[in-house]
């Protein structure tokens, strides 16, 4: 089992607002003692701030998580409307001759066939 945070240290690094090591020394693994606010004279608050500064962090980082999946669903977004808006490319097929054009076609290769007997 894993041995407990030291509060008191915990307590410090928030007072100095050095979260990050207050991460390093395990805050979000702190749990309340009874005995906690005993811990530093003069500082009866120390659990409560230690567990305000979790829950502080935990709503920054489901604030954070929000943020990037709204970015990531806007990208999404303007992924599908800018598909909607490119016109699909041209299947490659050759442009049908007009009726006239292609009797006119017809009696050229007939001719030119009667030629070459």
């Amino acid at each position: 089992m894993a041995s407990r945070p030291n509060p008191v240290q915990l307590f410090a690094r928030v007072q100095a607002d050095d979260l990050d090591g207050a991460l390093q020394n395990g805050l979000m693994d702190y749990i309340a003692a009874d005995a906690d606010a005993h811990l530093l004279p003069g500082h009866p608050e120390l659990p409560q701030r230690l567990l305000q500064a979790q829950h502080d962090l935990r709503t920054a980082w489901a604030a954070r998580e929000r943020y990037r999946a709204r970015a990531v669903r806007l990208a999404r977004r303007e992924a599908e409307r800018d598909a909607r808006r490119t016109p699909a490319p041209a299947p490659d097929v050759k442009p049908a001759l007009p009726a006239a054009a292609a009797a006119i076609l017809a009696r050229a290769k007939a001719r030119a066939a009667g030629k070459e007997q």
